[in-house]
Protein backbone atom coordinates (compact mmCIF):
# COMPACT_ATOMS: atom_id res chain seq x y z
CA UNK A 1 0.00 0.00 0.00
CA UNK A 2 1.52 3.05 -1.13
CA UNK A 3 2.66 5.88 1.80
CA UNK A 4 1.41 9.11 2.27
CA UNK A 5 3.22 12.30 1.83
CA UNK A 6 2.69 12.85 5.40
CA UNK A 7 3.52 9.44 6.66
CA UNK A 8 6.82 9.98 4.64
CA UNK A 9 7.97 13.16 5.89
CA UNK A 10 7.37 12.46 9.32
CA UNK A 11 8.85 9.10 9.10
CA UNK A 12 11.89 10.59 7.30
CA UNK A 13 12.02 13.69 9.45
CA UNK A 14 12.03 11.55 12.72
CA UNK A 15 14.90 8.98 11.50
CA UNK A 16 16.84 12.28 10.58
CA UNK A 17 16.87 13.32 14.08
CA UNK A 18 17.58 10.02 15.55
CA UNK A 19 20.70 10.33 13.24
CA UNK A 20 21.51 13.72 14.02
CA UNK A 21 21.65 12.41 17.96
CA UNK A 22 23.89 9.66 17.07
CA UNK A 23 26.15 11.51 15.02
CA UNK A 24 26.15 14.60 17.57
CA UNK A 25 28.05 12.27 20.20
CA UNK A 26 31.44 11.98 17.91
CA UNK A 27 33.56 14.65 19.44
CA UNK A 28 35.86 14.64 16.80
CA UNK A 29 32.91 15.27 13.86
CA UNK A 30 34.38 17.46 11.39
CA UNK A 31 33.12 20.68 10.30
CA UNK A 32 34.24 23.60 8.62
CA UNK A 33 32.98 27.18 6.88
CA UNK A 34 30.96 27.89 3.71
CA UNK A 35 32.14 30.31 1.42
CA UNK A 36 28.36 31.88 2.86
CA UNK A 37 30.08 32.30 6.61
CA UNK A 38 27.47 29.82 7.68
CA UNK A 39 28.51 26.54 9.21
CA UNK A 40 28.28 22.59 7.99
CA UNK A 41 29.69 19.56 9.37
CA UNK A 42 29.72 15.93 8.39
CA UNK A 43 26.12 15.66 10.25
CA UNK A 44 24.06 18.01 7.91
CA UNK A 45 25.76 16.32 5.04
CA UNK A 46 24.90 12.88 6.28
CA UNK A 47 21.27 13.85 7.30
CA UNK A 48 21.17 15.72 3.87
CA UNK A 49 21.97 12.14 2.50
CA UNK A 50 19.10 10.23 4.28
CA UNK A 51 16.49 12.51 2.78
CA UNK A 52 18.03 12.14 -0.80
CA UNK A 53 18.20 8.50 -0.10
CA UNK A 54 14.72 8.22 1.41
CA UNK A 55 12.17 11.00 0.61
CA UNK A 56 13.93 12.23 -2.69
CA UNK A 57 14.09 8.50 -3.70
CA UNK A 58 10.47 7.80 -2.86
CA UNK A 59 9.23 10.90 -4.71
CA UNK A 60 11.29 11.36 -8.12
CA UNK A 61 8.81 13.35 -9.81
CA UNK A 62 8.99 16.54 -7.13
CA UNK A 63 11.47 19.19 -7.44
CA UNK A 64 13.81 19.46 -4.45
CA UNK A 65 15.13 22.36 -2.34
CA UNK A 66 17.39 21.86 0.27
CA UNK A 67 20.34 23.82 1.81
CA UNK A 68 22.74 20.99 1.66
CA UNK A 69 21.64 20.24 -1.90
CA UNK A 70 23.10 22.42 -4.92
CA UNK A 71 20.16 24.15 -6.07
CA UNK A 72 18.76 23.97 -9.53
CA UNK A 73 16.57 26.50 -9.69
CA UNK A 74 15.04 25.24 -13.39
CA UNK A 75 14.46 22.14 -12.61
CA UNK A 76 12.80 22.93 -9.72
CA UNK A 77 10.19 25.23 -10.36
CA UNK A 78 9.27 23.43 -13.53
CA UNK A 79 7.79 21.26 -10.59
CA UNK A 80 4.17 22.24 -8.79
CA UNK A 81 5.32 19.98 -6.01
CA UNK A 82 8.41 20.73 -3.83
CA UNK A 83 10.40 19.44 -0.84
CA UNK A 84 11.85 21.85 1.23
CA UNK A 85 14.62 20.81 3.85
CA UNK A 86 16.92 21.89 5.93
CA UNK A 87 18.95 18.84 7.04
CA UNK A 88 20.14 20.56 10.56
CA UNK A 89 19.06 24.34 11.52
CA UNK A 90 21.23 25.10 14.24
CA UNK A 91 24.20 23.62 12.92
CA UNK A 92 26.33 25.72 15.18
CA UNK A 93 24.50 24.41 18.48
CA UNK A 94 24.47 20.86 17.38
CA UNK A 95 28.07 21.15 16.75
CA UNK A 96 28.98 22.53 20.19
CA UNK A 97 26.70 20.15 21.74
CA UNK A 98 23.50 21.92 22.40
CA UNK A 99 20.22 21.32 22.55
CA UNK A 100 18.96 23.97 20.20
CA UNK A 101 19.19 22.49 16.72
CA UNK A 102 16.03 20.94 14.97
CA UNK A 103 15.37 18.84 11.32
CA UNK A 104 12.90 20.59 9.03
CA UNK A 105 11.16 19.67 6.13
CA UNK A 106 8.48 20.75 4.40
CA UNK A 107 6.04 20.33 1.21
CA UNK A 108 5.34 22.81 -1.05
CA UNK A 109 2.73 22.37 -3.67
CA UNK A 110 1.71 25.84 -6.43
CA UNK A 111 4.15 27.44 -4.03
CA UNK A 112 2.67 26.93 -0.65
CA UNK A 113 3.56 24.78 2.05
CA UNK A 114 0.71 21.87 2.27
CA UNK A 115 3.11 19.45 4.91
CA UNK A 116 5.62 20.51 7.78
CA UNK A 117 7.70 18.66 10.46
CA UNK A 118 10.12 20.17 12.69
CA UNK A 119 11.94 17.88 15.51
CA UNK A 120 13.83 18.60 17.99
CA UNK A 121 15.93 15.33 19.42
CA UNK A 122 17.70 16.52 22.34
CA UNK A 123 13.87 17.74 23.48
CA UNK A 124 12.22 14.93 21.70
CA UNK A 125 9.40 17.23 20.40
CA UNK A 126 7.88 16.57 17.25
CA UNK A 127 5.98 19.26 15.19
CA UNK A 128 3.32 18.53 12.52
CA UNK A 129 1.35 20.66 10.53
CA UNK A 130 -1.18 19.56 7.44
CA UNK A 131 -2.87 22.49 5.38
CA UNK A 132 -6.33 22.05 6.61
CA UNK A 133 -5.82 20.26 9.81
CA UNK A 134 -3.89 22.29 12.22
CA UNK A 135 -0.73 21.79 14.13
CA UNK A 136 0.62 18.91 16.75
CA UNK A 137 3.32 19.27 19.36
CA UNK A 138 3.98 15.19 20.16
CA UNK A 139 -0.02 14.36 18.98
CA UNK A 140 -1.38 17.25 21.08
CA UNK A 141 -3.09 19.53 18.96
CA UNK A 142 -1.16 23.62 19.32
CA UNK A 143 -3.91 26.66 19.24
CA UNK A 144 -2.12 30.20 19.44
CA UNK A 145 -4.01 32.72 21.36
CA UNK A 146 -4.00 36.27 20.00
CA UNK A 147 -4.72 40.05 21.00
CA UNK A 148 -3.00 43.22 19.64
CA UNK A 149 -1.59 44.62 22.17
CA UNK A 150 2.35 44.77 21.83
CA UNK A 151 3.46 46.19 25.18
CA UNK A 152 4.65 43.54 27.54
CA UNK A 153 4.55 40.75 24.52
CA UNK A 154 7.72 38.57 24.15
CA UNK A 155 8.80 38.96 21.16
CA UNK A 156 11.93 36.36 19.34
CA UNK A 157 13.98 38.11 16.97
CA UNK A 158 17.73 39.65 16.04
CA UNK A 159 18.83 42.28 17.55
CA UNK A 160 17.83 45.14 14.40
CA UNK A 161 14.52 44.01 14.60
CA UNK A 162 13.87 44.25 18.02
CA UNK A 163 15.34 47.72 18.62
CA UNK A 164 12.54 48.95 16.06
CA UNK A 165 10.40 47.75 18.65
CA UNK A 166 11.52 48.34 21.60
CA UNK A 167 10.04 51.96 22.50
CA UNK A 168 6.69 49.82 22.70
CA UNK A 169 7.38 47.97 25.73
CA UNK A 170 7.93 44.40 24.20
CA UNK A 171 9.94 41.84 26.54
CA UNK A 172 12.65 41.48 23.36
CA UNK A 173 13.99 38.17 23.52
CA UNK A 174 16.92 37.97 21.36
CA UNK A 175 17.37 34.99 19.97
CA UNK A 176 20.54 34.98 17.83
CA UNK A 177 20.87 31.30 18.85
CA UNK A 178 18.11 29.76 18.39
CA UNK A 179 16.95 28.91 14.78
CA UNK A 180 14.35 30.33 12.60
CA UNK A 181 12.76 26.76 12.65
CA UNK A 182 12.52 26.72 16.46
CA UNK A 183 11.34 30.43 16.91
CA UNK A 184 8.38 29.71 14.30
CA UNK A 185 7.92 26.25 16.34
CA UNK A 186 7.98 28.35 19.79
CA UNK A 187 5.41 30.79 17.95
CA UNK A 188 2.48 28.35 17.36
CA UNK A 189 3.25 26.19 20.93
CA UNK A 190 2.34 29.72 22.84
CA UNK A 191 6.22 29.69 24.18
CA UNK A 192 6.63 33.72 22.84
CA UNK A 193 4.46 35.78 21.02
CA UNK A 194 5.83 36.67 18.45
CA UNK A 195 9.14 36.32 16.00
CA UNK A 196 10.86 38.96 13.91
CA UNK A 197 13.69 38.99 12.03
CA UNK A 198 14.84 41.55 9.20
CA UNK A 199 17.02 40.70 6.18
CA UNK A 200 16.79 38.04 3.74
CA UNK A 201 15.96 34.52 4.98
CA UNK A 202 16.59 31.48 3.01
CA UNK A 203 13.29 29.30 2.58
CA UNK A 204 14.80 26.30 4.01
CA UNK A 205 15.13 28.13 7.14
CA UNK A 206 10.59 29.04 6.85
CA UNK A 207 9.01 26.73 5.23
CA UNK A 208 7.87 24.36 7.60
CA UNK A 209 7.77 26.61 10.95
CA UNK A 210 5.41 29.36 8.81
CA UNK A 211 2.88 26.45 8.28
CA UNK A 212 2.93 25.14 11.74
CA UNK A 213 2.49 28.64 12.85
CA UNK A 214 -0.27 29.27 10.40
CA UNK A 215 -1.85 25.82 11.32
CA UNK A 216 -1.84 26.52 14.94
CA UNK A 217 -4.03 29.86 14.24
CA UNK A 218 -1.50 32.54 13.57
CA UNK A 219 0.08 34.31 10.44
CA UNK A 220 3.96 34.49 9.00
CA UNK A 221 5.11 36.88 6.48
CA UNK A 222 8.14 38.90 5.30
CA UNK A 223 8.17 42.60 6.98
CA UNK A 224 6.54 44.41 4.41
CA UNK A 225 3.09 42.19 5.49
CA UNK A 226 3.19 40.22 1.93
CA UNK A 227 2.56 36.39 2.47
CA UNK A 228 6.01 33.93 1.34
CA UNK A 229 5.52 32.26 -2.04
CA UNK A 230 7.94 29.35 -2.56
CA UNK A 231 10.15 27.86 -5.30
CA UNK A 232 10.96 31.11 -7.14
CA UNK A 233 14.42 31.43 -8.80
CA UNK A 234 15.89 32.87 -5.58
CA UNK A 235 15.33 30.73 -2.78
CA UNK A 236 14.70 33.27 0.22
CA UNK A 237 12.42 35.82 1.35
CA UNK A 238 12.43 39.34 2.55
CA UNK A 239 12.15 39.16 6.76
CA UNK A 240 9.71 37.38 9.27
CA UNK A 241 6.77 38.58 11.34
CA UNK A 242 5.08 35.76 12.90
CA UNK A 243 2.67 35.83 15.37
CA UNK A 244 -1.57 35.84 15.67
CA UNK A 245 -3.41 37.60 13.03
CA UNK A 246 -4.14 40.70 15.28
CA UNK A 247 -0.60 41.07 16.77
CA UNK A 248 0.98 40.43 13.17
CA UNK A 249 -1.09 43.25 12.09
CA UNK A 250 0.14 45.13 14.63
CA UNK A 251 3.76 44.32 14.27
CA UNK A 252 3.46 45.12 10.89
CA UNK A 253 2.21 48.59 11.10
CA UNK A 254 4.89 49.03 13.43
CA UNK A 255 7.77 47.87 11.65
CA UNK A 256 6.31 49.54 8.59
CA UNK A 257 6.13 53.42 10.38
CA UNK A 258 9.89 53.07 11.18
CA UNK A 259 10.67 53.43 7.45
CA UNK A 260 7.81 56.54 7.44
CA UNK A 261 9.65 60.01 6.91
Amino acid sequence: MPVSDAELLADVVREAGELGLSLGRNKNLKHWTKPDGSHVTEGDLAINALFERRLRAARPGDGWLSEETPDDPRARMARDRLWIIDPIDGTRAFLEGRAEWCVAAALAVNGRPVLAAVYTPRHDEFFVAALGEGTTLNGARLSMRDQAALEGARIAGNRKALAGLAHLGISADPSGALPLQLRLAHVAAGRVAAAVSIGNRNDWDLAAGELLVAEAGGRVSGTSGEGYIYNRAQPWQQGLVAAGAKRHAALIDALNSQRTP
